[in-house]
C-alpha cells in the first residue's frame, strides 16, 4: 500500500511537470503570437512539443486512473493510517486542477491571438488584392489609351 501511495505521489509529481513544461510552451506561442510577424517555425516547434507533452499526460493520467481506482477501496478502509499522505495527494491534485485551469486560460488567450491573426492576415491579403487589382487595371488602361491615341495619329497622317 506504501508503495503504491508514493507512486501515485511521483505520478503526480510528474504530471505537475508536464503541466509546467505546457504553460511554458503557452507562454512562448503568446510571445510569438504578439510580435508583429508572427514566426510560424517558432509557433509550429511550441505546438508540436505541446502535442508531446499532451500526449504524456494522458498516458500519465491513464496510469494514475488505474492505480487510484485499485487503491480507492483499500484506503476507504485505512482513512486514519494514511491520512498524512492522503493529504499530501490531495494537495497535488489541487495544484494539478490550479495547473490545469491556468493552461485552459492560456489556450483561450492564445487562441483569440491566432484569430486577430488571421483577420489581420486577411485583410491585408485582401488589401493587396485590391492595390494589385488597382495598379493591373491601370496598366490595362493606360495600354488600352497608348494604343488608342498612336492608331488615332496614325489615322491623321
Amino acid at each position: 500500500m506504501q508503495n503504491q501511495l508514493n507512486i501515485l505521489s511521483e505520478s503526480l509529481d510528474q504530471k505537475i511537470q508536464v503541466l509546467k513544461q505546457i504553460q511554458q510552451c503557452n507562454e512562448r506561442q503568446t510571445e510569438a503570437l504578439s510580435q508583429d510577424t508572427l514566426d510560424l517555425e517558432v509557433f509550429d516547434k511550441e505546438f508540436d512539443q505541446k502535442d508531446v507533452l499532451i500526449e504524456e499526460m494522458v498516458r500519465l493520467d491513464d496510469g494514475f486512473d488505474v492505480l487510484y481506482e485499485s487503491l480507492a477501496r483499500e484506503l476507504q478502509d485505512k482513512k486514519a493510517e494514511y491520512a498524512e499522505q492522503i493529504r499530501e495527494l490531495q494537495g497535488k491534485i489541487a495544484d494539478v486542477t490550479e495547473l490545469s485551469v491556468s493552461i485552459q486560460a492560456q489556450e483561450t488567450r492564445n487562441k483569440k491571438l491566432v484569430e486577430d491573426y488571421f483577420t489581420r492576415t486577411r485583410t491585408s491579403i485582401r488589401q493587396n488584392r485590391q492595390s494589385s487589382k488597382a495598379a493591373y487595371d491601370y496598366y490595362k488602361s493606360m495600354s488600352g489609351m497608348a494604343y488608342s491615341t498612336s492608331r488615332i495619329m496614325d489615322d491623321k497622317k
